[in-house]
């Protein structure tokens, strides 16, 4: 969505906007005039992002929040759209990363990954639809990844989450984009951020997160209902996803 200067600023929530691929969002989306509302549990963090956005054109809000509390969610989500009078736009980007080696399976580091990627972006779209559908407008685009299409080695907590999102995105958008309400999947590759720069393994097409959040603000408003990037890595995952299990397996155990 471009910004019109005749009109009210466009108002994003960003969630998980302190660092990686969030604060990379937050800042081109503030450069292009737009109120973003940046949240994030590191205060530390979001007060660092306000600095670097004073030039722009637009501007940054800290939200102290950590989107596993619903508490919190809802009241930070009500005193955001008291302020700004609404939220346009929300992507849902917060998230984590937990390697899990067959071997040393538990169930532990899996809770800890659905509560925050899973359980934590269904508290704020559980915050959001009210005043949406009401208004009958708006855009919420979730942060799932490549790796939700297969599963993948060490991925066995990380990926069923971000497979849960993809599928739960799908069944939002099917229900509400009739009633104005838009959902879009974003399913990146390998981008460098504080959580890829853990990874011990190689990351085939690795790309800047200033490079992912301009990929995403290209597509945010077009007709697409996934945004997948980088594409030549986007294409291989997509033709994994078609493979037969014998095929695919025999694959998989290659990468290992």
């Amino acid at each position: 969505m471009t910004q019109d200067h005749k009109t009210k600023p466009v108002v994003v929530w960003i969630t998980g906007a302190s660092q990686g691929i969030g604060e990379a969002l937050a800042l081109a989306m503030a450069k292009q005039g737009m109120t973003v509302l940046a949240s994030a549990r590191n205060h530390e963090h979001l007060a660092n992002l306000v600095d670097k956005s004073k030039n722009l054109e637009g501007d940054i809000i800290a939200y102290s929040l950590d989107i596993t509390d619903q508490s919190a969610v809802n009241a930070t989500a009500s005193k955001m759209m008291k302020n700004h009078g609404r939220i346009d736009q929300a992507i849902l980007n917060a998230g984590t990363y937990i390697p899990i080696p067959a071997e040393s399976f538990n169930s532990h580091d899996v809770r800890q990954q659905v509560e925050l990627n899973i359980m934590g972006t269904s508290y704020c779209i559980e915050a959001l639809l009210p005043d949406m559908i009401q208004r009958g407008q708006g855009l919420i685009a979730i942060n799932a990844s490549l790796a939700g299409y297969r599963g993948l080695p060490k991925a066995a907590g990380y990926g069923a989450t971000k497979a849960a999102l993809i599928n739960m995105v799908e069944s939002l958008h099917s229900e509400l984009s009739d009633h104005g309400i838009h959902f879009k999947v974003i399913n990146p590759g390998f981008v460098k951020t504080p959580l890829t720069d853990k990874n011990t393994f190689p990351m085939p097409f690795l790309i800047e997160a200033d490079k992912a959040a301009q990929l995403i603000i290209n597509q945010l408003n077009s007709h697409c209902f996934e945004i997948r990037f980088p594409w030549p890595f986007a294409l291989l995952m997509r033709l994994i996803r078609c493979l037969p299990y014998s095929l695919y397996f025999s694959l998989i155990k290659r990468m290992k």
